[in-house]
């Protein structure tokens, strides 16, 4: 992945994050699936390397608020 890439992420991780830290419901459903995340990672008992990671769960991006919440539901 190159700088300009990962520059891209990152400026949409922070507008989303923006979009969630704004609307409560959001708020509660991201920590859910969060906290699931860290309980999922600490069960592994081994380290995998970030390339496998990213083989394991693709990224994923959304054009708008409600994409991201139907998402969010789906969970």
């Amino acid at each position: 992945m190159t700088a300009i890439q990962i520059d891209t992420l990152t400026a949409q991780a922070y507008r989303d994050m923006g979009i969630i830290a704004e609307n409560e419901g959001f708020l509660q459903r991201i920590s859910k699936y969060l906290r699931k995340i860290v309980r999922d990672s600490t069960e592994d008992s081994f380290e995998m390397s970030q390339e496998d990671k990213a083989k394991q769960s693709p990224g994923k991006a959304f054009d708008s608020v409600e994409q991201l919440d139907k998402y969010i539901r789906s969970l």
